[in-house]
């Protein structure tokens, strides 16, 4: 049996909305699929792939059988927020399935995905309040996935928690960052009316270090889990940066996302008409070419400096580790040129406004393990790339020096620019802003990983 690999909605239906660009499968095809998952003698996917631990064999065979209530209950039992790994998570389970090693792997994002939606669905999805109060009261600072996933798990272990964000709604990047066209923002909003049922109480629209001092949160409450993510994004110091239509990736990301779910009146940046250039090749690039093209974009063309990734799995990453090999997203199929090995140089415009970018083709030297080293220009191939707006989704490089929470805690940063957390203190720091940017599932896991009863 194959994999299902006709898992979205026609690309000329998805392009023209903002609806989930992924069809619902049926019962009868995941059973089918999860029944490949019988084949496997030793689950990697559960002992090595999943950062969560899932038990993904267990549930798998769950839902083979049509046991789609046992499904739910061995998936909840390692995972707090099944609907958002289920959607935006690249399936690091899949890359370590035995199915790997001579075929596709089995589909366990897609099970996973229709298991917690069954389950709401049939109303099995309940807050779970802590059998017992322990007294302890906890400050979370930051509602992303691993706020998130501290505040409940210390809630479950007894403790009264109160989880401050600065933005206008919870989430983090799960609702100001990833396009709604990968996750429904509804989602959020049925798991926050859950959440606050279990006793978790959310402070929205308050910036600690700010409107309120994170030293007062550290007086007031028993511990304090610092969860802010990793806000200081990548920028690209050249010639021309200045000029108007050049934009970090996220001011794009973000403002859509606030226009579609009514907390602004209207897009600050749109993209109809023009031609976009995005630098970056990674998700949030791809999620700037997706958005680019619902809002009528001319023309996209994503660029990377790094080199062409090979179209199969590469000899440097072999099973079961996750595999460097090129990626197309959904928002890549819909209608976007790509090209590889190209340096940024500079910014030409006209009248104060982006017009172009000067780019020039590099090559990479290598290390014996097949990783890129370092690169140096290929004379004569500079060009100039026309360009009405540019969105710079380079990634992330840590917390920044002058976040006033590390002053006001007096929190040590390593030479990543990530926090060091002061245990004796109870100050402790999770998700990005303590390991660098990552997956959201890596963030959960992290969230889970408190050394506090």
């Amino acid at each position: 049996m194959e994999r299902i690999h006709n898992i979205y909605r026609p690309a000329e239906e998805r392009r023209n909305d903002w609806g989930e660009v992924e069809r619902v499968l049926a019962d009868d095809e995941l059973k089918e699929q999860t029944s490949r998952c019988m084949n496997c003698g030793q689950p990697f996917c559960h002992t090595y792939g999943c950062p969560l631990g899932n038990l993904v064999p267990d549930q798998n065979r769950a839902v083979a059988l049509g046991e789609w209530r046992r499904a739910y209950e061995l998936l909840s039992a390692n995972s707090d927020f099944p609907e958002f790994t289920s959607h935006v998570c690249p399936a690091l389970c899949e890359a370590s399935c035995v199915h790997q090693l001579d075929e596709e792997a089995v589909m366990i994002r897609q099970s996973e995905k229709r298991i917690i939606e069954t389950a709401f669905d049939k109303g099995w999805v309940v807050p779970r309040r802590p059998e017992k109060e322990n007294g302890k009261t906890a400050a979370v600072i930051g509602a992303g996935p691993a706020g998130l996933s501290a505040a409940v798990t210390l809630r479950r272990r007894g403790w009264s928690v109160t989880v401050y964000e600065k933005r206008d709604d919870i989430g983090g990047l799960l609702r100001y960052g990833i396009p709604s066209f990968k996750l429904d923002k509804a989602l959020i909003d049925r798991r926050r009316r859950i959440l606050e049922e279990e006793g978790l109480r959310f402070v929205t629209g308050i910036e600690v270090g700010a409107d309120i001092s994170a030293q007062w949160l550290a007086r007031r409450f028993d511990a304090v889990i610092v969860a802010i993510g990793t806000p200081a994004a990548r920028d690209l110091d050249v010639p021309g940066r200045d000029l108007g239509g050049v934009h970090l990736a996220l001011e794009l990301l973000e403002g859509q996302n606030r226009f579609l779910t009514g907390e602004i009146s209207e897009p600050p940046i749109n993209a109809k008409g023009k031609n976009v250039l995005v630098i970056g090749g990674g998700d949030t690039g791809s999620d700037c070419v997706g958005t680019s093209i619902r809002h009528g974009a001319r023309k996209v063309t994503q660029i990377e400096i790094m080199p062409e990734p090979p179209r199969e799995r590469d000899a440097s990453t072999p099973w079961p580790l996750w595999p460097h090999m090129l990626r197309t997203s959904s928002s890549h199929k819909e209608g976007c040129e790509r090209r590889w090995n190209l340096n940024s140089l500079r910014f030409v415009g006209k009248n104060g406004k982006v017009s172009g970018a000067e780019v020039e083709t590099v090559e990479w030297e290598f290390s014996p393990e097949g990783s890129p080293v370092r690169f140096h220009a290929v004379p004569g191939t500079k060009e100039i790339m026309e360009a009405d707006l540019v969105f710079l989704a380079m990634g992330f490089t840590g917390v920044g020096k002058d976040n006033p929470i590390v002053a006001q805690l007096g929190l040590s940063q390593t030479p990543r620019m990530t926090l060091l957390p002061e245990p004796s203190r109870n100050i402790y720091c999770v998700g990005d802003c303590a390991t660098g940017a990552s997956l959201v599932v890596h963030a959960l896991a992290s969230g889970k990983d408190l050394p506090l009863d």
